[in-house]
């Protein structure tokens, strides 16, 4: 167990806000978790994954958890399905090279996305018409109300856009591990963005998921920045949902038909970047923090020592904008602390 007081957590998200924590544990297995004297830990206590969807405000107060829990193993079902259970502390896009290295269908479309597993399975995550629960059979927990462990069904877990029963019980479950559900099954998601574009030329019947799998990283690399050389949470924004009747009268106001994406139910997604873009916000500065030029519905830590102050500035100018021109309210999608 790593045990580091008054520890800088500037390597521990992703926007690079240098910020400090009263204390730093990481424990490398369950057990050393259940044997945590929590009530002895400077407070409040916080678990992390990569820190790829949070906004420090300021210096953390208490103590900072993080999972060290790292393997994956495979459950082989001998059919098409594959389960793969993975320890919380593993990088989720090595957990999806594993699984396209091995033929199998889900993740690919989730390739290159910032974080660790225990962490998108709170968040749940998504991208180019795939979200983490898809692929998500269960997650086992530690319940710190009396430190059992518990696990959970996907029904259970209570999944929406970015949102989860996790959220609405901030604190009292630790992700430990989850079991993911693979296919051998030729299943390709082309439907969503770009993709069949970034894939024209190939023979889509000899696709596989790691073709698949080149292809978002292409098309991801094109337009987000890479943590490593620029800070930032990635997508700063949920993009909103709304009636489709609401969508049409953008469409009439705006004199075009926006990007969107229709949903089973009868709603309508619109990319947020596409109205951030709209109001001229491309670019745009707040101190050290930046409107992504390649994409903007991603903040970016231009300067490399931006405050939080110049981020949520940033944030809230382009809420008022965009509440005022469209009637529409963006949520951030980066949890601040």
């Amino acid at each position: 167990m790593i045990r580091i007081e008054n520890y800088d957590l500037s390597a521990h998200n992703t926007f690079r806000m240098k910020v400090k924590c009263a204390l730093y544990i990481e424990y490398s297995s369950v057990e050393e978790l259940q044997n945590l004297d929590y009530t002895s830990l400077p407070q409040p206590v916080m678990h992390i994954g990569g820190g790829s969807n949070l906004l420090f405000t300021g210096d953390f107060p208490g103590t900072v958890l993080h999972s060290g829990v790292k393997y994956i193993k495979y459950v082989d079902m001998g059919l098409d399905e594959v389960l793969m259970t993975v320890g919380s502390g593993v990088v989720f896009d090595d957990f999806v090279a594993e699984t396209c290295k091995n033929g199998l269908w889900g993740a690919e479309n989730l390739s290159l996305i910032p974080g660790e597993v225990g962490a998108s399975a709170v968040q749940n995550i998504g991208a180019y018409g795939v979200e983490v629960k898809d692929i998500i059979a269960g997650v086992v927990c530690l319940d710190t109300k009396d430190w059992s462990k518990t696990v959970f069904k996907t029904p259970e877990l209570g999944y929406g856009y970015r949102d989860s029963m996790f959220k609405h019980n901030k604190g009292r479950y630790i992700v430990t591990s989850v079991l993911f559900r693979l296919t051998r099954k030729y299943s390709p998601k082309l439907e969503y963005g770009n993709i069949k574009a970034a894939l024209e030329g190939s023979d889509l019947s000899a696709l596989t998921p790691q073709h698949l799998r080149d292809a978002i990283i292409r098309i991801r690399r094109e337009k987000l920045p890479d943590p490593d050389e620029i800070g930032s949470a990635g997508s700063f924004f949920k993009n909103p949902v709304m009636p489709r009747a609401q969508y049409e009268a953008i469409a009439k106001t705006e004199g075009v038909e926006p990007p969107h994406f229709d949903l089973p139910d009868g709603e309508v997604k619109v990319p947020a970047a596409w109205m951030i873009d709209r109001l001229g916000f491309r670019g745009a500065t707040k101190g050290g923090a930046k409107v992504y030029d390649k994409q903007p519905l991603v903040i970016v830590n231009a300067s490399g020592d931006a405050a939080p102050a110049d981020i949520i500035s940033l944030e809230n100018e382009i809420i008022a904008g965009v509440k005022e021109r469209f009637g529409v309210t963006l949520s951030p999608e980066v949890e601040h602390i």
